[in-house]
């Protein structure tokens, strides 16, 4: 599923119209990179949750060369699923 599928499904699901739907897609994926840029971390409880992986300077090697090169601190954004996601990723009956 792309960005234009997304936004489809939305528009079906949720019976508005395309444009709508890209406009609510654009404003909920603005406000978790606006939440993560401040290092916030992003939770829909039962879905997932959004943050910041804080990734230490470490020294690493060129593939082709085999020279050492030092590779910076980085800040990386992981997402940890919720227990509802996983459950039906592993096709088990969610319990309500």
């Amino acid at each position: 599923m792309n960005k234009g599928d997304l936004i489809n499904h939305v528009a079906d699901r949720a019976g508005i119209s395309k444009a709508a739907a890209d406009k609510a897609m654009a404003a909920v994926l603005s406000g978790i990179t606006d939440s993560l840029r401040k290092g916030e971390r992003v939770t829909f409880v039962g879905f997932g949750t959004f943050g910041i992986s804080n990734r230490k300077a470490r020294k690493g090697r060129n593939p082709r060369t085999g020279a050492e090169l030092k590779i910076p601190a980085t800040r990386g954004v992981k997402f940890t699923a919720g227990k509802q996601l996983k459950d039906v990723v592993n096709k088990k009956k969610a319990k309500k």
